[in-house]
């Protein structure tokens, strides 16, 4: 459910300082070559020496440009930090059965809840986990985009939607019939929030069920913001 931590990595810059410094100076072509040829050669030493130019803008440009933001603080206990109370309607009982993880690095803080509420008769069971990423070292928003949140079983495939007013970019990835998944990166901290169910799908009103983890994320997300 929760990958190795990112214990190494920097923030990624571009290689073109190196080509700028090894770009040959067009005074340096040799006086053997004539005609075409040395028109040719002429031409070639006039692209690489504006290529690097060129590329090496880019990346001064590059290192100027700030890292993701941090704006969350991180917590040891986030079942503590997360009453999870709209589901918890839905569900019909508090999620009172949680079990919490969490770990700081140079590179990755992140903490992880897991819980479950009691069970009622004639109703759906409910689980729930949240994990909430801290990325002090990488940029997130290449893996937010493609990964599978906290089910390695998910692909592309599953049903995607945006979801407006919560952090920078929220996707809500639906399985009809199983569970949903909230993914919200605001930032250099990423938040996935997933619901499962293993009942009659016609005992879940899903809609209802997006709508709660919507409303739980944006309480949990208020009350980490620093």
């Amino acid at each position: 459910m929760i990958g190795e931590p990112e214990l190494d990595g920097e923030w990624r810059t571009g290689r073109a300082g190196e080509t700028a410094e090894s770009a040959p100076e067009p005074g340096e072509v040799r006086g053997a070559a004539r005609g075409p040829r040395a028109r040719w050669v002429w031409a070639l030493g006039g692209a690489v020496v504006a290529s690097a130019v060129w590329g090496g803008t880019l990346f001064a440009q590059h290192r100027l440009e700030p890292a993701p933001r941090i704006a969350y603080r991180h917590v040891d206990d986030l079942c503590a930090q997360a009453p999870l109370k709209a589901i918890g309607t839905i569900n019909g009982t508090p999620f009172d059965m949680t079990w919490p993880g969490s770990e700081a690095s140079p590179a990755l803080d992140w903490s992880y809840c897991r819980a479950t509420g009691g069970y009622t008769e004639g109703r759906p069971w409910y689980g729930v986990e949240l994990l909430v990423e801290r990325h002090k070292k990488s940029d997130p928003r290449p893996e937010f985009e493609a990964g599978p949140g906290l089910d390695p079983r998910r692909t592309g495939a599953s049903d995607v939607e945006e979801v407006p007013g919560l952090g920078e970019r929220a996707l809500l990835r639906r399985q009809p019939g199983t569970d949903a998944q909230l993914a919200v990166r605001d930032g250099a901290v990423v938040f996935t929030f997933r619901v499962e169910w293993n009942v009659d799908q016609d005992l879940v009103d899903e809609d209802a069920v997006h709508a709660a983890m919507i409303e739980d994320m944006r309480a949990l997300m208020t009350r980490l913001h620093e």
